[in-house]
C-alpha cells in the first residue's frame, strides 16, 4: 500500500508541475465536483423530449414557406435531419407535418415553445452550474424565463440559419476546383457555429461573466461539435448494432439520447475548461491532503454556490495541509 501511495504521489507531483497535465487533470476533476454528467444527461433528457416536436415545426413551416419549391424544401428538411448520424434517415420516415390551419397550427408552436422550455432550463443550471454562480446571483423569474425563450429563439433560428448557410457554401464552392467546396462549407459551418454557441452562453450564464470570458468555451464547443458531425456516425453505429435486433423501433430513442448526451457531455467538458482557464483552477492535487491552493479556492466557489441569500455569510475553512491532514486522516 505505502508504494501504491507513493507512486500515486510521483504521478500527482509529476502533474501539479506540468500544465499540459494539470490542466487537463484540473477539468476532470471539476468535472466530477460538478456533477457535470447529470447536468449533461438533464439536458439530453429533455432534448429528447423537445426534439420530435422541433422537428415536427421545422418540416411544417418549410412545408408553408416553401410549398411552391419542394426540391430545396427537400434538401434542408435533409441538411437538418444530417445533424443526427445514421438515425436521421430513420427521423425523416417518423415525421410528418402538422395541421396548416390557422389556430392548430399556433396551438401546436405554443405547446412545442413551452415543451422546449425545459431544454432551456437544463442549459441555463448547467451552465451557471459550472461557473459556480451562487444561487442568490442567478437570474430569477420572469428573467429565468425570458432567457430560456430566447435561447429557445436563437438556437432554433441558428440552427436553422446555420443549415440554409452551410447548403449555400456547399453550393457556391461546387464551382471551386479540387476541395474547394468542403473546405468552404467547413468553414462556413464552424464560424456560424462558434457565432452560435457564443450567443447560447452569453444568453444561459447569469450576466456577471462577461462575453470575453465565454468566447474560449463557446470556439471549443464549436470545434466539438464540427469533429462529432465528422465521427458521429461510427459512435451511432455502435450504439445501435446490438439494439437494433432486440429493441427494433426502440433502437431509435436509444441511439438519440446516445447521440444527445454525448453533445451534451463535450460541450459541458468545454465549459469546464473555459472557467478552469478563467478562473486559474489549477494545479489540482489528485490524491489530497495536501490540498493546493487552487483545490482551497475551488472549495470555496463550490460553497459558494450554495449562497441562496445575499444578506447570508458562508464562511469556508480548510486544513492546513501536509502532515497534519495526513495524520487526521489516519486517525
Amino acid at each position: 500500500m505505502n508504494i501504491i501511495k507513493r507512486i500515486v504521489g510521483a504521478v500527482d507531483a509529476l502533474q501539479q508541475r506540468h500544465a499540459w497535465l494539470a490542466v487537463p487533470v484540473a477539468v476532470w476533476k471539476k468535472f466530477g465536483d460538478d456533477q457535470a454528467g447529470n447536468l449533461a444527461a438533464l439536458i439530453a433528457y429533455s432534448a429528447l423530449v423537445a426534439i420530435f416536436p422541433l422537428l415536427l415545426l421545422l418540416v411544417t413551416v418549410l412545408d408553408i414557406a416553401l410549398k411552391n419549391n419542394p426540391a430545396l424544401q427537400k434538401k434542408l428538411v435533409d441538411a437538418a435531419l444530417k445533424q443526427y448520424p445514421v438515425i436521421g434517415p430513420q427521423l425523416q420516415q417518423s415525421i410528418g407535418h402538422l395541421s396548416q390551419t390557422g389556430i392548430a397550427l399556433a396551438v401546436a408552436v405554443v405547446g412545442i415553445f413551452i415543451g422546449s422550455l425545459g431544454v432551456a432550463n437544463s442549459v441555463q443550471n448547467a451552465l451557471n452550474s459550472a461557473w459556480e454562480i451562487p444561487f442568490s446571483r442567478r437570474p430569477g423569474f420572469p428573467w429565468s424565463w425570458l432567457r430560456s425563450a430566447a435561447l429557445i429563439i436563437v438556437i432554433g433560428v441558428g440552427f436553422i440559419g446555420t443549415i440554409v448557410l452551410s447548403g449555400v457554401a456547399v453550393d457556391a464552392g461546387r464551382v471551386l476546383p479540387g476541395a474547394g467546396p468542403r473546405v468552404l462549407a467547413l468553414v462556413v459551418s464552424l464560424a456560424l457555429n462558434f457565432g452560435l454557441f457564443w450567443l447560447a452562453f452569453r444568453l444561459g450564464t447569469a450576466s456577471e461573466i462577461t462575453w470575453r470570458q465565454l468566447w474560449l468555451g463557446a470556439a471549443i464547443s464549436a470545434v466539438i461539435w464540427q469533429v462529432l458531425q465528422v465521427v458521429g456516425s461510427t459512435f451511432v453505429s455502435h450504439q445501435l448494432a446490438h439494439a437494433r435486433p432486440l429493441y427494433g423501433t426502440f433502437a431509435l430513442v436509444l441511439g438519440l439520447i446516445a447521440w444527445l448526451y454525448l453533445q451534451a457531455q463535450l460541450t459541458l467538458y468545454a465549459v469546464e475548461f473555459n472557467v478552469v482557464r478563467a478562473y486559474r483552477l489549477w494545479p489540482r492535487s489528485i490524491a489530497p491532503p495536501p490540498f493546493t491552493q487552487q483545490d482551497r479556492r475551488a472549495f470555496e466557489l463550490y460553497a459558494m454556490v450554495e449562497k441562496r441569500r445575499e444578506d447570508i455569510d458562508i464562511v469556508v475553512a480548510a486544513g492546513a495541509g501536509g502532515e497534519d491532514d495526513r495524520k487526521k486522516e489516519s486517525g
